[in-house]
């Protein structure tokens, strides 16, 4: 009840002071309530497990307790994960009165692709086994891709389908928890998508429901973010969690921060330009891009804002020139599909421009569009749900939109792509 009425009272302020997620000419339907995982039996039980790729053949393990335990974690292919056993770290931060739990993190590996890995946490004995497959070195490859996941029933329903998809790996393009500074949120959340991110690797990217800044109390922005979501930024050569790159299998995925320095004098900026230059097609035929703020948008929900309208003014042209395929974005809470587009115009050498801001935040859905649609949009539906994007080989994939509004998942939306490492028109 304390949490509940901390999250109400928190909702009230971010809406009517700071205004962190403010719209332009759009009414936002009412708010529904988060649900509240209830904390583990024991303090020293893991909790908020999640995993993440690290290089090519490694995983990042992450888990919380509450009390002083030791980072280990014993792995091996068989039920009894006792064959090799390596030590991480364990960190915690503060905000304002909340302390967190002990954040252990741990790099395991080298790993086989395709694999099949048992694994507890901790010294033993340790009664929970866990297990987490690695994703395939070599395409085919699917990814399911979730935005604005939130934790409400909608959220429950969006995790369900996904479990059932047989997904290789979890790509999400910001707004994870949507505590909105109320810190036992980001426990409640952890607990809530263990079930599926423990099991396979998670790769995520912020949005401006992680700032969580506070003027002249808490001036540090991503601090929860940071310290519990911890992406392989320093493999790609960025110096910022809040952007990165990885290969999986023959993908290229590129992880941008919509609330950091994105100008062309940024070092976010300049990392993006060398990281571009060094992909290799001969390696990885495709490359996706993710970021938060939508760069287009005909939805009548956050329109005009510098973090979508000043960024792709900086960043378009980079992602153009190299050929990138398919760009992925949140924020607004809907599906949007736009054909291949540069510079607002239909280009046959553009990225598709995907909005998939409809995971299932407790903010609800944004259910106007502009009138009328705007010709680069093929498909635009204000529901709740989830995308599979199916990397078939070097130069087919096939997207499908899965809408959840009635609690099953079904596919409403669905679309081939040809790479443009196979497209000799659009050669560099």
């Amino acid at each position: 009840m304390l949490v509940q009425r901390m999250c109400t009272l928190g909702f009230l302020l971010i809406v009517g002071i700071f205004e962190l997620d403010a719209v332009h000419g759009y009414n936002r339907p009412p708010p529904r309530q988060n649900l509240v995982i209830p904390n583990a039996d024991h303090p020293d039980s893991p909790q908020q497990v999640h995993i993440s790729q690290v290089g090519q053949n490694k995983m990042r393990i992450s888990w919380i307790t509450e009390s002083p335990t030791s980072p280990k974690v014993w792995y091996g292919p068989s039920p009894s994960a006792n064959a090799l056993a390596v030590t991480g770290t364990t960190s915690s931060y503060h905000y304002l009165l909340y302390k967190s739990g002990e954040i252990h993190d741990v790099v395991i590996g080298p790993l086989n692709p395709n694999t099949l890995y048992y694994y507890r946490l901790g010294d033993p004995p340790s009664s929970e086994t866990y297990t987490f497959k690695t994703p395939p070195s070599q395409l085919p490859i699917k990814f399911a891709v979730v935005g604005d996941l939130g934790q409400t029933d909608w959220t429950s329903s969006t995790l369900e389908h996904v479990g059932k998809s047989n997904y290789d790996m979890l790509i999400l393009p910001g707004d994870l928890s949507y505590a909105d500074f109320l810190q036992p949120l980001w426990d409640s959340f952890g607990r809530l998508v263990e079930p599926l991110a423990s099991q396979r690797p998670w790769m995520v990217t912020q949005g401006n429901h992680e700032v969580e800044k506070l003027p002249l109390i808490h001036s540090e922005r991503f601090t929860a973010y940071n310290a519990r979501w911890r992406m392989p930024f320093e493999q790609s050569g960025s110096d910022s969690n809040l952007y990165y790159s990885f290969d999986v299998a023959g993908v290229h995925v590129i992880m941008l921060g919509s609330y950091t320095k994105f100008d062309p004098s940024s070092p976010q900026y300049n990392w993006l330009k060398s990281d571009l230059k060094k992909v290799n097609r001969g390696n990885t035929p495709w490359v996706v891009v993710l970021v938060h703020a939508p760069w287009y948008n005909s939805n009548t929900a956050h329109q005009g804002e510098s973090e979508s309208v000043q960024m792709k003014a900086s960043m378009e042209d980079l992602l153009f020139q190299a050929r990138v395929d398919v760009v992925f974005a949140g924020h607004v809470h809907a599906y949007e599909r736009f054909t291949r587009v540069y510079k607002d115009k239909a280009n046959n050498c553009g990225p598709v421009y995907i909005t998939i801001g409809d995971g299932g935040n407790r903010e609800g859905l944004a259910n106007k569009y502009i009138d009328p649609k705007p010709a680069i949009s093929m498909f635009r539906e204000a529901s709740f749900g989830h995308g599979i994007l199916e990397v078939v080989n070097a130069s087919h994939a096939q997207w499908t939109w899965h809408q959840n509004d009635n609690d099953e998942a079904v596919v409403s939306d669905s679309i081939w792509l040809t790479s443009f490492s196979s497209n000799p028109s659009c050669k560099q």
